[in-house]
């Protein structure tokens, strides 16, 4: 799947224009669904030195991208165009301001993986990190 992020409120907390505190596991959770095959784009208000700053912060801690406030990695196929439109194209958004708030991420690993219905029946067949983020 294609994965778009929200950065400020979602990976990390609300401290625009600088970088806050990482939300628990955020970057754990994002690592992992990338090695699971998933698309991650990073979906942000930043742009310019604050985007870069962003950017850095998440190399830093193993974090890549598939693209940036883009669908497609080297940018919009249809830069230029009147009839392009800045709305990134995603199977799932994560965003802090999703009706109803932002889930943690462990229930964000969940739901994507698709495992919410074996989550208790699984429990010693996680890998660790899973478990110490949904704490089971």
């Amino acid at each position: 799947m294609i994965i778009a992020v929200d950065f400020d409120g979602t990976v990390v907390e609300h401290k625009y224009p600088s970088i806050g505190k990482e939300k628990p596991f955020a970057c754990e959770t994002l690592r992992q669904l990338a090695a699971d095959g998933h698309k991650l784009v990073l979906w942000t208000v930043r742009s310019g030195a604050l985007l870069d700053e962003a950017l850095e912060w998440c190399s830093q801690r193993g974090v890549t991208w598939y693209a940036v406030n883009s669908s497609y990695p080297q940018g919009s196929l249809f830069a230029g165009s009147k009839s392009a439109s800045p709305k990134i194209e995603a199977d799932v958004y994560i965003d802090d301001h999703n009706l109803g708030g932002l889930p943690d991420w462990g229930d964000i690993y969940q739901q994507i993986s698709g495992k919410a219905a074996a989550r208790h029946s699984r429990h010693r067949h996680r890998p660790r990190w899973l478990k110490r983020l949904i704490g089971k």
